[in-house]
Formats: C-alpha cells, sequence, structure tokens
C-alpha cells in the first residue's frame, strides 16, 4: 500500500490536540455539561448508618432524616443562566449557606418558566436544605425542601427529605395525602410507610398501620437504620390492636379516651373532665399546647402491664411510640385523687414529647419525670424529709436513661431526686430558663451544653449546687 508522507500535517495537529486538552482540562466550565437529560443521582452524604434513637424509648431507634439525600445538579443540565446557577452551586460546594440562600432568593421570577431551569433550581433549594439541616437541624431547613418540592413536584428524593423533616418535627404538612404521594415517587422506600403507620396508628387505624409497617419491613435492606424500629413498633401495634379491639371510644374537645364497653360509663367521661382541666392549667403553666387530640386508653387493672408492657411499679405511662397515655382504670371511679395525679402526670409527658417532636429521646428521664411532677402538682417525699445519713444522692447522669430495668426499691428515690432537682431548677431560673433548655435539647444540644449555654453554669455546678440547697451530697459515680 502507498504511504503518503505527512509530516507537514502532524506539527499543527500535535498543536491543536493540545490546545483542546489544555481547553477541556483547565478552561471549559466545569459544572454544566451537555449530556442528556437522567434521572437524579442521590449522593448519599457521610453520616451513620443507623438512626438516632430519638423521641422513643431507648430500645427503639427511631427514624430521623440522617440518610441525607443530595442531587448532583449535572443530571439536568440547563442551556441558559449556568453563571447565574453555577455561582449558586459554587456557594453551596463551599457551604456558604448564607449567601447561596440569599442567592437562590434572589433569583428573577422570569427564568423559572423554563421547566429544565427550574427543576434544576429545585434541586439546589434541595441540597441547601441538606447543608442547613447538617449545620441547624431539621426547623431551619425544612422551608428550602418545601421549595423544591413546590418547584419540581415529581422529584422523588426532595420528598423523602421533606418527609423526613416534616416526620422531625412532627409538623401537620406530614398528611396521609402527601406521604401517599412520596409513596407513589419511591415505591422501594420503607420509610414513607413508616411514617404513614405512625400517622395511622394516631388515627387509631392500627389494622392499617400494621400493613404499612409490614410492607416497610420487606423494604428494609434499603434502610437498615430503620429495622429495630419497626419491630419495636410493629409489635406495640400489634399488642394494641389485640387489646383494644372491643374497646369503645368517646371523644372530647382535646382527648379521646378508649376503654372496655363494659367499665362503668362514669369513669371515661371523669377521665376527661380531668384532662380537660389539666390542658387548661399544665399548657399554660408550660407555655405550649398539643396541636391534635390526645389518645388515653383504660386497661383493667389485670391487662394493664401485659397491655403495655410496663414495669410492675408503674401506675400509668405515655407511650411515645404510640402517643398514647395508658392507665389502669380499675377502682379510679372511687379514688379521684389518685386518677388525677396519675392523668395529669402522663399528660406533661405528652406535652414535652410534642414539643420536642423526634428529638424527645434528647430529654433526660430525670428532668422529664420532674416536670411532669412539678407541672402536674404531685407532691413527693421530699429529700430534706430523709434521716440525715441518708441524704446521699446519685449523680443525676446515672437518671438520665430509661428507669424500666431500676429495681423497684431504687425507683421512689430515683422520683425523689428528679423532683427535687427540677424544683429547684425552676426555683432558681424560672420556667421560661427551663423552656430554653428544652428548645436546646430539641437543637440537638446535651443536657450538659444546654445549661451551659442557657443557664450560664456548668452540669456538675447545677448538680452541687442543688445538693448544697438541700444539705445533701452527690455520690461517686459507680466504677464500670
Amino acid at each position: 500500500m502507498y504511504r503518503r508522507n505527512i509530516k507537514h500535517i502532524l506539527g499543527p495537529l500535535a498543536l491543536l490536540i493540545a490546545v483542546f486538552v489544555f481547553y477541556q482540562t483547565w478552561l471549559k466550565p466545569r459544572y454544566f455539561h451537555d449530556v442528556p437529560a437522567a434521572p437524579p443521582q442521590i449522593i448519599e452524604q457521610d453520616v451513620p448508618a443507623s438512626p438516632e434513637a430519638v423521641a422513643r424509648p431507648p430500645q427503639a431507634a427511631a427514624p430521623e432524616a440522617k440518610r441525607s439525600r443530595t442531587i448532583d445538579p449535572v443530571s439536568i443540565p440547563v442551556p441558559r443562566h449556568s453563571e447565574l446557577l453555577g455561582a449558586i452551586h459554587d456557594e453551596l460546594e463551599k457551604h456558604n449557606i448564607t449567601a447561596a440562600e440569599a442567592k437562590l432568593v434572589e433569583l428573577p421570577a422570569s427564568i423559572l418558566s423554563e421547566s429544565a431551569t427550574k427543576r434544576h433550581v429545585a434541586i439546589l433549594w434541595n441540597n441547601l436544605g441538606i447543608l442547613q439541616e447538617n449545620a441547624g437541624g431539621t426547623e431551619i431547613s425544612v422551608k428550602a425542601f418545601k421549595q423544591a418540592v413546590m418547584l419540581d413536584p415529581h422529584n422523588p428524593v426532595a420528598h423523602l427529605n421533606l418527609a423526613h423533616a416534616y416526620w422531625g418535627l412532627r409538623d401537620p404538612g406530614l398528611t396521609e395525602e402527601f406521604l401517599r404521594k412520596v409513596l407513589t415517587l419511591s415505591p422501594d422506600e420503607p420509610f414513607p410507610h413508616v411514617a404513614l403507620a405512625d400517622l395511622l396508628q394516631e388515627k387509631d387505624r392500627l389494622t392499617e398501620a400494621a400493613k404499612h409497617l409490614a410492607q416497610a419491613k420487606d423494604r428494609l435492606k434499603r434502610d437498615p437504620g430503620l429495622q429495630s424500629y419497626v419491630k419495636v413498633v410493629t409489635a406495640k401495634v400489634h399488642r394494641a390492636e389485640n387489646a383494644e379491639e372491643k374497646f369503645s371510644t368517646h371523644n372530647s374537645v382535646h382527648f379521646t379516651v378508649k376503654y372496655d364497653g363494659n367499665q362503668d360509663p362514669e369513669t371515661w367521661t371523669t377521665v376527661l373532665d380531668i384532662l380537660e382541666t389539666a390542658y387548661r392549667e399544665i399548657g399554660q403553666k408550660f407555655n405550649f399546647f398539643p396541636t391534635k387530640p390526645i389518645m388515653v386508653v383504660l386497661h383493667t387493672k389485670a391487662q394493664f402491664q401485659g397491655a403495655t408492657g410496663s414495669p410492675v411499679w408503674a401506675d400509668g405511662l405515655f407511650d411515645p411510640v404510640l402517643g398514647r397515655i395508658q392507665i389502669p382504670s380499675q377502682g379510679a371511679a372511687t379514688d379521684r385523687a389518685w386518677l388525677t395525679r396519675v392523668l395529669r402526670h402522663e399528660f406533661v409527658h405528652a406535652l414535652i414529647h410534642e414539643e420536642l417532636g423526634a428529638r424527645g429521646g434528647a430529654i433526660p428521664t430525670w428532668l422529664n419525670e420532674g416536670l411532669a411532677m412539678q407541672l402536674a402538682s404531685d407532691s413527693w417525699q421530699e429529700i430534706g424529709s430523709m434521716p440525715p445519713g441518708e441524704q446521699n444522692l446519685l449523680p443525676l447522669a446515672a437518671l438520665e436513661g430509661s428507669w424500666e430495668s431500676l429495681p423497684a426499691e431504687t425507683v421512689g428515690a430515683a422520683y425523689m431526686e428528679a423532683n427535687a432537682a427540677t424544683h429547684y431548677l425552676i426555683e432558681r431560673f424560672g420556667m421560661h430558663k427551663v423552656h430554653e433548655l428544652l428548645l436546646h435539647l430539641k437543637a440537638r444540644q446535651t443536657i450538659a451544653a444546654a445549661m451551659q449555654d442557657r443557664l450560664l453554669l456548668s452540669y456538675e455546678s447545677f448538680q452541687q449546687q442543688w445538693a448544697e440547697s438541700l444539705g445533701a451530697t452527690i455520690s461517686a459515680p459507680k466504677s464500670s
């Protein structure tokens, strides 16, 4: 074959190739690429595989917005406004949250008339929400997720993020209609089924809730962090479904009471009267009122422990998983003082749970129980009445976790300490400061950090000063 001499062409060609490579590597914008539109690419953030145990008992790891999702903007290329949108992306890449939000808010409405641009801006809002959530919590991020969903009603990732945010905040936007749309957009995700089951069981639709929990269980490989939570909730829902199968229901303005239909009707009437009074009085003290009716279940004395799984020493309980106050009703009609004390106490727990939302598990048990006693005007033996040799207090840190495993003989002392420490906290700093502590716990601070921040006092100093006010001492922590 004849081969022509092309040396005179190779030199210029090599120069052209070098220029092209230099342009592709260093000069061509890296943010937008002329590629066919593809489904949004999900990029998993560097977060723990398992969700925190929040708003639920210690044995149940509740779902929270920890599987945070961002979307690669390159998945939706836009032929115009690349410089404007690219600047926002750069701010997000640098974690300049305030600047990115300002630029998104200032975008001219005219550019949102184009479908691709609108979907692209939705991605930027979604990714802003993720950064806001990681930096300051769900309360800050929900607005950005709402914007993303509004701009792109078919974006599954943005809808999932908004569902997580709504769930964590116990936001009224988490409606059955919204969750069913999320299920349509993300049929293989377990979380929407869990959230819908949570919503249904609060409406006492236990059979439907159980079905969605079963569907969530079938999809748990996509979200292993939900496994323990789904297991606990499923067991509780089935237990409640069996125990309450033949119960009757009566409603007041703010409460729904379920009880054995054979019980004396005077009992549920009395219960509703006590609770409505508690709603007014305690809500004013706490400066917070529930946003939806609270379920109260009256069990027979024989069924109470088996139906609720409560410890033998419990007179009643608020179940944060099912969102229900549960008490034994036997003898309630003849001992109104006991009934009033128990109902008011558990109502405070319900109130705290609703205010803290998905961070309900962050409140130390001693403070949770102490507030229930103080706000419900539940009288307990004073520590000062104990013999001097017995005034040796446990560190409050030892009373932060669950008390379900405490020996029965220790429970009374735990309640006594909780009551005394919370009384001192309210008397010295006021209920307003206590409320600020709760809001800091909701914002993911520890009790130690919250006290330092709001009371300008270390946790250890608070305990020491409280003990000194009682003429008592703090026991040395037991070595593990």
